[in-house]
């Protein structure tokens, strides 16, 4: 787990517990499934926000541009972020916005979830939490994200 986020569940008294090799215990079962995280950076011009939905949804970026006002989102690419999370590509980012100062997005249907797995921001491991633990550390927006099947 990088340092940031680790400080940073310390500092919050969160419970938290790294599994790992990466997401290979988690995916082992259906439960660990649903509550896997997947982030994904948006920007509008040079204004970036986290979004955290669940791993296997779809972002649905016409609601969050209604939601946030800023109707020229789009899902950025790791190299446009480099300079924003250094040393972190979003395939491996944790779901914690105020380490890298980005606004937190958490999808309303995601957040009713009993725990959130995530990635650590390394590839060797990933970390388990109750979901309202994240919610009260974090305290992301919490607004519809998913795109309706």
């Amino acid at each position: 787990m990088i340092p940031e986020v680790r400080e940073l569940l310390i500092r919050e008294r969160a419970p938290f517990e790294v599994i790992g090799p990466r997401l290979a215990s988690a995916s082992a079962s259906h439960q660990a499934c649903r509550q896997l995280a997947r982030v994904v950076i948006v920007r509008d011009r040079d204004w970036y926000a986290m979004t955290v939905l669940p791993a296997a949804a779809r972002l649905d970026l016409s609601q969050l541009r209604r939601r946030t006002g800023r109707y020229g989102l789009i899902v950025t690419e790791d190299a446009e972020i480099a300079g924003q999370v250094p040393d972190c590509p979003t395939a491996t980012m944790p779901p914690f916005g105020r380490v890298f100062g980005l606004p937190v997005y958490l999808d309303r249907a995601f957040a009713e979830e009993a725990a959130i797995v995530f990635e650590s921001g390394t590839d060797r491991e990933a970390v388990t939490m109750p979901m309202g633990e994240y919610v009260r550390v974090e305290r992301p927006a919490i607004v519809p994200l998913v795109r309706a099947a």
